[in-house]
């Protein structure tokens, strides 16, 4: 029988893990309160930062302080945003969207991680225009259909996927995600999982070789420090 990592080995990588989601969330924080101003009631941006950090159990008090930060009532990091696209192997369309205080840091990592895995960065405008934007809100399998169809219409959603295992998306446009999310809510029907994304117009199939390529990048991009939200128009099929 093979041996798995120490108690205190597996407590280790989930605690790396939790500290780069958070480091990932109080940077989202911070650009949504510099762009926008530190009240969530004004800054719908700012509001889903903090509802993501709330999600991940940060606390008030680091919330609070990466706002301060970002408005200037306390020392802190800027941060620039930068949207790199390309393409990983198989025409596969990737957007990596970061958030950064070193441009020429995180443009030759982003650039080594493509070559590393057989992919390629394209110009500005390259892959973008094949993504929409757009808010969604997820509810898992058993969730009440006609419920969540009924309020979403009426909470002025977009559209509703119901997906075959019973798993229902509410998708909304992405000035109208706080207003939805919050009627939903209010109905008593809270979504599991809620975020603005950005989703392919179409898929593109990868299987084999490929795909484990594919994955390996998203996975290696999504791991970097600098990079906040990594979309594709993969569909990985058995390798996801």
């Amino acid at each position: 029988m093979g041996r798995g990592p120490s108690i205190e080995g597996r407590k280790n990588a989930v605690d790396a893990k939790r500290g780069k989601i958070f480091t990932k969330v109080i940077r989202e924080i911070s650009v949504a309160a510099r762009a926008g101003g530190g009240d969530p009631a004004g800054n719908p941006r700012l509001r889903s930062a903090i509802d993501k950090g709330l999600s991940v159990n940060m606390t008030k008090d680091v919330i609070e302080r990466a706002i301060k930060k970002a408005t200037g009532e306390l020392e802190g990091v800027e941060y620039e945003e930068i949207r790199y696209e390309g393409y990983a192997p198989g025409g596969v369309a990737v957007i990596v969207d970061c958030l950064t205080d070193n441009r020429v840091r995180t443009v030759a990592d982003v650039r080594h991680a493509f070559g590393k895995f057989g992919g390629n960065m394209g110009n500005e405008g390259s892959v973008a225009f094949m993504f929409r934007k757009l808010g969604v809100l997820s509810y898992d399998a058993g969730a009440n259909e006609d419920a969540v169809t009924e309020a979403a219409i009426e909470a002025g959603a977009e559209d509703v996927t119901v997906y075959d295992d019973g798993a229902i998306d509410v998708v909304t446009a992405p000035e109208e995600f706080g207003t939805v999310k919050a009627a939903m809510e209010a109905a008593g029907l809270a979504p599991g999982f809620a975020e603005v994304t950005m989703r392919a117009d179409n898929d593109i199939a990868v299987e084999g070789e490929t795909a484990e390529q594919v994955k390996k990048l998203l996975a290696w991009l999504e791991d970097m420090d600098d990079v906040q939200d990594v979309y594709s128009n993969a569909d990985l099929g058995a390798a996801a």
